[in-house]
């Protein structure tokens, strides 16, 4: 039987037996069993172990293990038989069999994971050793890939970059996908793709952006079956709608790095310059007006330029874009306090008004009127027309307005009524600005006079200057009923508080303080003198700066447009006014720079040809008075002027200038013939720039010879330094090294004496300014205890 079951194919060997040295765990019951029952005891002993084990060892000799199937294991997998398995792989296999408890489970776990960290840890210990040992070049070798591989990324990301741009800009329906690609590169960690990638993206934009906003479809239009041109145009339109957000929002984020801040403003201004009309402007114009107090010079000039080049170019965006502009440099200013750079404020002169905008209001209100009788018209008219035409009518009606507002939607042309409400609004902001910054200054330099902090006229009030020429620039389109505030306001700043009852030192340098005179005139004249508003105030005070005015220190140009405007200009002075400015003009004229002089001069004969009685002041004719002059009075009109004599022409005939020389001997010349005939004079602003721009290039008479001297005199005293040089050496030798420190420590001890003298008064100053607001104050209470009392 044994030989056929062996032949047979695909025989299966019975499982060997375990080998004698292992040990059998042999169970309580079993051992009961066999003690109870000894025939069975018996039978097993009976059993001959030789034998089966030579069966088990034929059966796998005849058997091919070329023809033999494969044998499905315990697990379910199937295995190709090449040869008779070990005792250890029969040990698995048994071990597999039996099922296995839980805590067994977890041990094998543990087991297996700790085994499976040592051998990472010998491999890692080995790769460590390994790289130790190898060679530097290898290194080497391999950092140098490391490099091409990085360039290699970074070209093709790059030309991926010019890929997409290419195809958008060349059909930008078919490939507008590829802007979310672009965007998502811009989220590069290298910084060179991130700059590239939001270039390009700006090139993009600024191509493919249409001339319309985007308007969404709402979800019942989403709804609507439509056609597969006009979903395709939908998608179109939604995606760059999306990417254009995810753009703006990765340049807004950016700009507050310092790496892509330069990269991220110029995008967002050539955005703002080139597609205002878009959506998205309200957020792109903040982001731009906040960068215009960066301290950075070069991204300031990028916002105020974009911004400027958005009041010019109205037409891209209707004038929408000027009034919400113009709003946040108005909360910008109040934000900051007024303290920013004067380009920020600057900027308003580029903005345009129509003349006739202060009419706007006239013909608001004539319009509602005829609107109203238009409508009481219709409603007498109502009960006469059938109800089937006024439903047409309403239809027609509702159609036209519906028409008319898609058009307005449509094109950046409003129409007359509304360009004039958003001229009035940004007008409006513009002059609330103004008005803020000249309250600011005020609160300011009272602050300051009352703490003594900017006793020195320092001139912290950057924005004061730009908010002065705006007022000039639009003068003309102040209400009348804010016209008295202003003139108080430029009364306070440049005069002083006139309700303590004497003038202080208000922190405002001269040429500001003549800017508010200057600024006070040209608002009356422009307004054709319609307030009644004395200005007697500002000619004191231009009487007083005069004096107080440094060549070396303030800016002539505004002195002589103050000389200007005030002087030569406007109504006819007084005779005892025209008087006290000749004369405060010709002796300012010794202490003033040629160009100042000269401006001094032309404003000096031009007041002169106006009033013909004060011409009595070039031969020192007192005209009949007994007046004495008081050089020092405060006010021109108590000065006494007529009684003094003009003899500072006389000094000025001999000036280095030529032309000073000679514009004082002409004034000398003048007669009191009312019929003499003048020439065309040069205005004061004129004659100090052609005079400034000469004395450039201009050498005093005498300089030639006086440099030949010098020369002479030197190269006599060389020749006789070479002849004796053994007596100067000598003389070193002979210093008083005590004599010459105690020289040096009296110039330094009348070098702090000084210092202290100005601190001394500084705080002098100081308290007696205290003492003065505290007996204003006391006055004040008593006032209001009579007034309680009565």
């Amino acid at each position: 039987m044994g030989k056929k079951i062996g032949k047979k194919k695909g025989f299966i060997p019975p499982p060997r037996l375990p080998p004698d040295d292992e040990d059998v765990d042999v169970s309580d019951e079993d051992v009961r069993y066999f003690q109870e029952d000894g025939q069975a005891a018996r039978t097993i002993q009976s059993i001959d172990t030789a034998a089966l084990t030579k069966e088990v060892t034929q059966s796998h000799l005849q058997v091919d293990p070329s023809n033999a199937l494969p044998i499905k294991t315990l697990d379910g997998k199937l295995q190709n038989p090449e040869g008779l398995p070990d005792d250890n792989d029969d040990v698995a296999d048994i071990k597999s069999v039996v099922k296995l408890t839980k805590p067994e489970k977890r041990a094998k776990m543990k087991k297996t994971r700790k085994e499976a960290k040592k051998q990472q840890g010998k491999e890692i210990f080995d790769a460590d050793e390994a790289e130790e040992e190898a060679d530097p070049q290898a290194q080497a070798l391999a950092e140098e890939k490391e490099k091409l591989t990085a360039e290699k990324v970074l070209l093709s990301k790059k030309s991926k970059l010019a890929e997409l741009g290419m195809a958008l800009v060349a059909d930008p329906e078919s490939n507008i996908t590829s802007l979310r690609e672009m965007v998502q590169l811009s989220k590069d960690e290298n910084q060179e793709i991130v700059k590239l990638a939001l270039l390009s993206l700006l090139a993009v934009f600024k191509d493919i952006i249409p001339g319309y906003r985007i308007r969404l479809p709402t979800e019942k239009e989403l709804h609507i079956t439509v056609t597969k041109e006009v979903k395709k145009m939908r998608f179109y339109e939604s995606t760059l709608l999306t990417s254009y957000k995810a753009y703006l929002q990765r340049l807004i984020a950016l700009q507050k790095q310092s790496s892509f801040q330069h990269v991220a403003v110029r995008c967002m201004c050539s955005l703002l310059d080139a597609v205002p009309h878009f959506n998205f402007r309200q957020n792109l114009l903040t982001a731009v007006v906040n960068n215009m107090s960066s301290d950075d010079e070069v991204i300031r000039e990028q916002c105020c330029e974009a911004i400027k080049s958005l009041f010019l170019n109205e037409g891209k965006h209707g004038g929408e874009a000027t009034v919400e502009a113009v709003r946040l440099i108005a909360d910008l200013v109040k934000l900051h306090e007024c303290r920013l750079h004067p380009d920020t404020i600057q900027i308003f002169l580029s903005l345009s008004f129509s003349e006739d905008i202060g009419k706007a209001n006239m013909r608001k209100k004539a319009g509602k009127r005829e609107k109203k009788r238009m409508r009481k018209a219709e409603e007498s008219n109502k009960l006469q027309v059938n109800n089937k035409k006024i439903s047409r009518q309403d239809l027609k009606r509702k159609t036209r307005e519906e028409v008319d507002a898609d058009l307005k939607a449509v094109t950046f042309t409003p129409d007359v009524l509304e360009r004039r409400r958003m001229q009035s609004d940004t007008l409006s902001a513009v002059f609330q600005t103004y008005f803020r910054i000249l309250n600011t200054t005020i609160e300011t330099s009272l602050a300051g006079t009352a703490g003594s902090t900017q006793s020195d006229g320092s001139g912290e009030y950057l924005l004061l200057a730009p908010c002065l020429n705006g007022l000039i620039n639009f003068s003309h389109l102040i209400d009348l009923d804010y016209m008295g505030d202003l003139m108080n306001s430029l009364k306070k700043l440049a005069c002083g508080d006139s309700n303590l009852g004497y003038t202080y030192e208000n922190g405002l340098t001269i040429p500001e303080r003549l800017g508010c005179c200057i600024v006070a005139f040209k608002v009356m004249r422009n307004n054709l003198n319609a307030l009644n508003v004395d200005l007697h105030e500002f000619f004191i005070q231009l009487y007083n700066l005069m004096l107080e005015y440094r060549p070396d220190r303030d800016q002539g140009e505004v002195l002589a447009e103050a000389l200007k405007a005030m002087l030569c200009e406007g109504r006819q002075l007084n005779m005892q006014r025209a008087a006290a400015f000749i004369k405060r003009l010709a002796t300012s004229s010794l202490c003033f720079g040629s160009a100042e002089a000269m401006a001094a001069l032309v404003t000096l004969k031009d007041l002169l040809r106006k009033n013909i009685k004060c011409r009595n002041l070039l031969d020192g004719s007192l005209s009949g008075t007994d007046a004495k002059y008081q050089p020092y009075a405060s006010d021109p009109d108590l000065s006494g002027a007529l009684a003094s004599a003009l003899w500072e022409l006389s000094l000025l005939r001999n000036h280095y200038h030529p032309k000073i020389s000679t514009e004082a001997s002409s004034l000398s010349s003048l007669s009191g013939d009312p019929n003499q005939v003048h020439l065309h004079a040069t205005t004061p602003q004129q004659a100090f720039i052609d005079l400034s721009i000469e004395h450039e290039s201009f050498k005093p008479k005498g300089t030639v010879g006086t440099s030949s001297r010098k020369k002479r005199m030197v190269s006599e005293s060389s020749i006789s330094d070479s002849t004796s040089l053994e007596p100067i050496q000598n003389a070193e030798n002979h210093i008083d090294e005590e004599d010459l420190k105690n020289r040096l420590s009296k110039d330094f001890t009348v070098l702090r004496d000084i210092k202290e003298n100005r601190t001394l008064r500084k705080r002098s100053n100081h308290t007696v300014s205290s003492i003065r607001l505290h007996e204003e104050y006391k006055r004040q209470k008593k006032v209001q205890r009579r007034k309680g009392n009565e």
